[in-house]
């Protein structure tokens, strides 16, 4: 899912491109997923209801591309991590970056609202969550080719564990703590999985 075509033979504006995404992703941080409408959006970004809808069929649309706005890769073009590790130093890396701007209000936003919105909550998990939950099957089950995960690890039960400490952290932990300190709570969470790394 993403932009719609523009009118035949209409030039597209970055500018306004921009703008409407920023003006989305920041009603979403501010006011929640259902306060939020296209002519709100509009309004904050300057531009009329049907510059957005040029760009956006619908309000889901509209909000699915928002929320990926700032993504350096989408979900389904993440490099692939040498082993589970380096997948977690990933991840404390990112939630150890200061929450300034909308990153980590964003994800607390899409926690705790995003399954009251259906239509969003599923083209959400179509475009993003499984996408990358596909990125971290893949290197779950290439450490239990090494040997590093008994063969008969359940790895969808290891994926829901090492997935459920970086929510924990989201939702518990102050947005202070360092990348190294998450990193070491998340190694810490999978060796509670039988996971060894070879010697």
């Amino acid at each position: 899912m993403g932009p719609t075509s523009g009118a035949p033979g209409r030039p597209r504006s970055t500018e306004a491109d921009t703008a409407i995404l920023d003006a989305a992703l920041d009603l979403l941080v501010e006011r929640g997923i259902g306060a939020i409408s296209i002519e709100q959006v509009a309004q904050r970004a300057g531009v009329t209801r049907a510059t957005v809808y040029r760009r956006y069929a619908d309000r889901t649309e509209l909000l699915i591309a928002a929320i990926h706005h700032d993504h350096d890769a989408a979900p389904d073009e993440l490099p692939e991590p040498d082993d589970v590790e380096q997948l977690l130093s990933w991840w404390a890396q990112a939630l150890g970056t200061p929450a300034a701007g909308r990153g980590w209000p964003l994800i607390r936003r899409l926690m705790t609202e995003l399954y009251d919105h259906p239509e969003l909550a599923e083209a959400f998990t179509e475009v993003s969550v499984e996408p990358r939950n596909r990125w971290i099957r893949a290197a779950l089950i290439r450490d239990r080719d090494r040997g590093r995960f008994p063969a008969d690890a359940d790895l969808g039960v290891v994926q829901q564990i090492i997935t459920g400490a970086v929510v924990t952290h989201l939702l518990t932990r102050p947005d202070g703590t360092t990348a190294h300190e998450i990193e070491d709570y998340l190694l810490a969470v999978l060796r509670e999985t039988r996971y060894r790394r070879n010697p």
